[in-house]
C-alpha cells in the first residue's frame, strides 16, 4: 500500500520542486475523554516502508513495531498531546490545529521544511501547505504522522485506565461505548478526562451545574 503513498510524495517534491515535506495528523478527534494526539513528521525523502499505512488500518502490533521504525529514521518528528481542558476552550478543530501548529515549531528547530501535508486541516504559516481528505491513507509522511499521534494517545488512554479502571480506557481509548456511557451514568464525569463540551457528558455537566446554581 506504500507504494502509492510513497509516490504521492514524491510527485509533490517534483511539482512543488521541494525537499522536505512534513506530514501532521491526529488521533482522538471523537472521544468523549481523553486528549486529542496530534504528531507532525519528516521522512527522509528516499524512505520507503510498504508497511506504512492509515494507523486505523493497521493492527496494533504492525503500528507499534512502525512508531519505533519512524521515530527511527525521522529527519523530525514531534508528537503533542493537547489535554481535554484545551478542547473544551476553544473546541476540537481548533485544538488539532494548535496541537499540529506547535508540532510544526518543534519540528524546525531541528530542520527547515519546505512543503506541508495535512490530513484535511489548514494551519497558520507561511510553508506550502497541502490539505487533503483522507490524507493518511494518500501521503506516506501524513500516515507516519498518524502512526505516531495514535500509538502515543493509546499509550496515554491505557496509563490512564489504570487509575480509571470503571471506564474501561484500556479498550474504548474513551470512545463512547456501551460500557463508557453505562459507567458515566453509574459513576459521573472525572474533570480533566472527560470532555465537558462532548455530549452527552456535556448535558451531564450542565445538569449537574444547575442542580448547584438553582
Amino acid at each position: 500500500m506504500s507504494s502509492s503513498l510513497f509516490d504521492f510524495d514524491q510527485k509533490q517534491r517534483q511539482l512543488n520542486n521541494v525537499i522536505e515535506i512534513a506530514g501532521f495528523d491526529e488521533a482522538g478527534r471523537g472521544p468523549l475523554a481523553g486528549p486529542v494526539s496530534c504528531a507532525g513528521v519528516v521522512l527522509p525523502p528516499s524512505y520507503h516502508n510498504d508497511m506504512i499505512n492509515d494507523s486505523k488500518k493497521l493492527t496494533d502490533k504492525e503500528r507499534r513495531e512502525l512508531f519505533i521504525d519512524i521515530k527511527k529514521v525521522a529527519l523530525s518528528y514531534f508528537v503533542l498531546l493537547v489535554p481535554v481542558e484545551t478542547i473544551d476552550s476553544i473546541n476540537i478543530l481548533e485544538a488539532d490545529r494548535l496541537g499540529m501548529e506547535s508540532c510544526l515549531c518543534e519540528i524546525e528547530k531541528k530542520i527547515k521544511v519546505d512543503f506541508i501535508i495535512t490530513d484535511y486541516m489548514s494551519l497558520h504559516t507561511k510553508t506550502p501547505l497541502l490539505s487533503i481528505p483522507k490524507g493518511d491513507a494518500t501521503s506516506i509522511s501524513v500516515a507516519a504522522a498518524s502512526i505516531l499521534a495514535k500509538v502515543t494517545r493509546d499509550d496515554y488512554m491505557i496509563e490512564l485506565d489504570k487509575k480509571y479502571p470503571q471506564y474501561g480506557f484500556a479498550k474504548n481509548k474513551g470512545y463512547g461505548t456501551k460500557k463508557h456511557l453505562e459507567a458515566l451514568k453509574e459513576f459521573g464525569y472525572v474533570k480533566g478526562v472527560h470532555r465537558l463540551s462532548f455530549e452527552p457528558v456535556k448535558s451531564m455537566y450542565l445538569g449537574i451545574e444547575q442542580l448547584i446554581l438553582f
